[in-house]
Order: C-alpha cells, then sequence, then structure tokens
C-alpha cells in the first residue's frame, strides 16, 4: 500500500446491473436501439436545420444545440455500457472514470442552459413579439453559448478535483454501467461530505434555477396564450408550447429521480431499478427530441420531408411530388 494520504487504484470495474448479468444481453437490446435512434435523429434534425437558411433562426439554432449536446451526452456512456454487455469489458481506467463524469456533468449542465434559451426564446417570440427580432440577436446566441459552456466548466471541473482528492483503499468495483459522480464518491474510504454537499449545491444553484427560471417562462407564456383573440395564434403557441413541455420533463424528471436516489433513496430504492432509469436519462430524452420536434413542427418536417424526397430521386431516379 503506498504511504501517501490518498490512494487512487489503477482502474474500476463497472458491473453494469448487479444482479442483472444474465441479463445484460437481453437489456443492451433496447439500450441500442435507442442509441442508434437517438444518433440517427438527432444527426437528421442537425442536417436538416444546418442545410436549410430559412430554419437559420433562434428557435432552430438552439435546437440544433439540444441535438448536438444528446449525441454527446448519450455517446459519453451508451457505447462504454454496450462493451459490458456484450463483451464483458468492465475496466475503465482511473483518468477514464473522471473524464467520464466530467463530460458527463458537464454536458448534462450545459443542455439545461440551453433548454433555459429556448423557454427565454419562446418567452420573447410569444409575449414580446415586437423585441424578438432585436433582443434574439445572433450576438446575443453566440454569448448565451459561450455563457452556457463557461458556466459548465467552472461548476463540473470541482467534482474531478473533488474526487481526486479521495482515497480508494476498500474497493475498485462499481455497481453501475459508467462513472457517475455519487456512484464513484461511494467507493472512496475518506470522508465524501464535501462531495455531498458540492453536489446538492451545483444541483440547486444551476440546475435548480434553470428550472425554476423556465417554469417562470412557460407560466408567463400560458397566460399570454390565452390573452390572444384568434383562436389559430392560440392553436399554433400552444402546440410550441407543448413540444418543449415534453422535452423539458424528459430532461428533468429521471435526472432528478437519479439525484435524490444516490443521496437520500439508495437504502430504499432497488439498486437494478436506480441503474436502469439512471441510463434512461441518458437515452431517452436524446432518442424523444427529435421525434417531438420532427412530428410537432411543421418547418422541421416539411424540411425534413423535401430533402429525403430530392435524395430518394438522385438514388433511384424519379421525381418529388
Amino acid at each position: 500500500m503506498p504511504n501517501s494520504t490518498s490512494f487512487h487504484p489503477d482502474y474500476f470495474l463497472l458491473m453494469g446491473i448487479p444482479g442483472l448479468e444474465d441479463s445484460h444481453l437481453l437489456i443492451s437490446i433496447p439500450f441500442s436501439i435507442m442509441y442508434v435512434l437517438s444518433l440517427l435523429g438527432n444527426s437528421a434534425l442537425v442536417l436538416v436545420i444546418s442545410a436549410n437558411e430559412n430554419l437559420h433562426q433562434p428557435m432552430y439554432i438552439f435546437l440544433m444545440m439540444l441535438a448536438i449536446s444528446d449525441v454527446l451526452l448519450s455517446s459519453t456512456t451508451v457505447p462504454k455500457t454496450l462493451s459490458i454487455f456484450w463483451f464483458g469489458n468492465h475496466q475503465i481506467s482511473f483518468i477514464g472514470c473522471l473524464t467520464e463524469v466530467f463530460f458527463i456533468h458537464f454536458i448534462y449542465c450545459t443542455e439545461s442552459a440551453i433548454l433555459l434559451s429556448m423557454a427565454y426564446d419562446r418567452y420573447c417570440a410569444i409575449c414580446h413579439p415586437l423585441m424578438y427580432t432585436t433582443t434574439l440577436t445572433s450576438s446575443f446566441i453566440q454569448k448565451t453559448a459561450m455563457v452556457a459552456l463557461l458556466r459548465s466548466f467552472c461548476t463540473v471541473t470541482p467534482f474531478v478535483f473533488l474526487l481526486k482528492r479521495l482515497s480508494f483503499q476498500r474497493s475498485n468495483v462499481i455497481g453501475h454501467t459508467y462513472c457517475e459522480h455519487m456512484s464513484v464518491a461511494r467507493l472512496a474510504t475518506s470522508s465524501i461530505m464535501v462531495n455531498v454537499v458540492y453536489g446538492m449545491v451545483v444541483a440547486t444553484c444551476s440546475i435548480g434555477v434553470d428550472m425554476v427560471l423556465i417554469i417562470i417562462s412557460y407560466a408567463a407564456i400560458i397566460l399570454a396564450v390565452l390573452r390572444l383573440s384568434s383562436s389559430e395564434a392560440r392553436f399554433k403557441a400552444f402546440n410550441t408550447c407543448v413540444c418543449h413541455t415534453c422535452v423539458i420533463v424528459l430532461f428533468y424528471i429521471p435526472a432528478f429521480f437519479s439525484f435524490i436516489a444516490h443521496r437520500v433513496g439508495h437504502k430504499h430504492i432497488s439498486q437494478q431499478f436506480h441503474i436502469i432509469f439512471a441510463n434512461l436519462y441518458v437515452l431517452v430524452p436524446p432518442m424523444m427530441n427529435p421525434i417531438i420536434y420532427g412530428v410537432k413542427t411543421r418547418e422541421i418536417r416539411q424540411r425534413a420531408s423535401a430533402m429525403l424526397c430530392r435524395a430518394t430521386s438522385v438514388v433511384f431516379g424519379g421525381k418529388c411530388f
């Protein structure tokens, strides 16, 4: 044993879903399907928006940012999870584990800021339409993206150093499919109180504040929509709000459950259920977001259909109708 105050193992062993090892191959089927759908759907969304100048508007630019974040979020964890299920590749280096912790939380925090930006975009468009074009300029969008990235970096980087200061002299076996901050911290033989407190502070001051501001934005939007005289305008506004609300619910609820389970309910919630749910919040929102926006947003649906038609006519010949 080293004589330093902190001991870091060369690697950790990710055990997948403890107790369900015999079902790993079966569980991998829906996981891989959702991951492929996520990659295809979000890549198509980015392609459609970037290739059509008519969609280079704040709402669609934020949506493209969301799609890119979704691909990165699921790709940070799912390939390793599938390698565990398919090939029994349980080993991950200590540095690799810390890197995974950083990117999971960094991308999640950034995506939360993007959802807040999308809520602000809809608030300006519906509640203050005359100020919309002067407020949500390209410069504003660029600054918003930079602030989101900087905030995520500053709030998530301490997680890495808080884990690195811990000593892991008891076990290097993580009962999870990927390295999550608290699942790694609980293996430590030294005190993790600072990790717990800082995790709660970050969740409250960044993600929690985002959620509150999003709720306030949509409350103002609903009140403004109800005052619209045109039933067609009300329907269009509500249709857009429903899209955003579905995405927000899918994004925050599973992550909130996982956060609570780690800190309060780990003694009362089965480990298998918690791990499966933790995987759903990096799989389901990235898979559902392009489906929700593709089905509900007419402009995206029309542009995607036109591009698909042109691609089909080039490959197989014929005309688009």
